[in-house]
């Protein structure tokens, strides 16, 4: 079996972690596997949004500490992607983590990459490295702070316990809490919701809005600017106005 599935449904992919009987921890033929799928996804302009799940109790435990203790360290990532295949990785479209199970240390920050975040109300969350005198190295040191605030992260990564789903939810990391059983549901509900828009300008605007929390405002000015113009070069950009005056729902083509 794939240890990363790849569907499409409509304009949507769906990516699954199916490494159940190591709870999704990530060897490098995963790393691979993520990135591939990735790739699929974004050079695909059919697609406008992805959702990224797994098989099995948890969603992922992190880097797998057997590759770790054999010296393959280096090989849990890939050069474009870093660990996971997905931390540093550059993307244009929306990708929602579908998360059910616990999702602790590389599982945490695999989920502080995606753009949005639907959960289980058991999920826990967590970056425990230092229990174990290591260190967070795939951007969860700094995304947490940025996601939750600074006093609440670093309780987090100084005593590594765990953040619990409804307490992430209350925090602003995760857009909705859900029962297991119906993560999947809520996901594709949110992912209905953005494919109701124009692909283009949605694409255009979370470049945006990912921005804002590391560049100054006289470069946010001039990137929304640059944001608008794209859009307006667009077809759908005649389409939106236009369904407006006929009373109808846009037919969007993402060109």
């Amino acid at each position: 079996p794939m240890s990363v599935e790849y569907e499409v449904r409509g304009h949507m992919a769906i990516i699954t972690l199916n490494r159940p009987e190591a709870r999704n921890a990530i060897n490098g033929i995963m790393a691979t596997g993520i990135e591939h799928a990735l790739d699929r996804f974004e050079d695909d302009p059919e697609l406008w949004v992805a959702i990224l799940t797994a098989n099995g109790k948890a969603f992922c435990a992190g880097a797998d500490l057997k590759e770790i203790s054999a010296g393959n360290g280096g090989k849990l990532g890939t050069e474009k992607g870093g660990f996971a295949g997905i931390v540093k990785r550059e993307r244009t479209k929306p990708l929602i983590a579908a998360i059910t199970g616990s999702a602790l240390a590389g599982g945490t920050e695999i989920a502080l990459s995606c753009d949005m975040i639907i959960c289980a109300d058991t999920t826990n969350f967590g970056l425990p490295e230092v229990k174990r005198s290591l260190v967070a190295g795939a951007g969860g040191l700094f995304r947490l702070p940025r996601v939750i605030g600074m006093p609440t992260a670093l309780e987090a990564i100084l005593t590594g316990d765990p953040l619990p789903a409804q307490r992430a939810y209350e925090l602003g990391m995760v857009n909705k809490v859900v029962p297991e059983a119906d993560v999947m549901a809520e996901a594709s509900k949110l992912a209905e919701r953005i494919m109701a828009n124009a692909p283009i300008a949605v694409q255009a605007s979370r470049q945006v809005a990912h921005a804002a929390l590391t560049s100054s405002d006289d470069d946010l000015w001039i990137a929304s600017g640059k944001a608008f113009g794209k859009v307006m070069k667009t077809e759908d950009f005649k389409e939106g106005p236009r369904a407006f005056i006929e009373k109808r729902a846009p037919v969007w083509k993402g060109k």
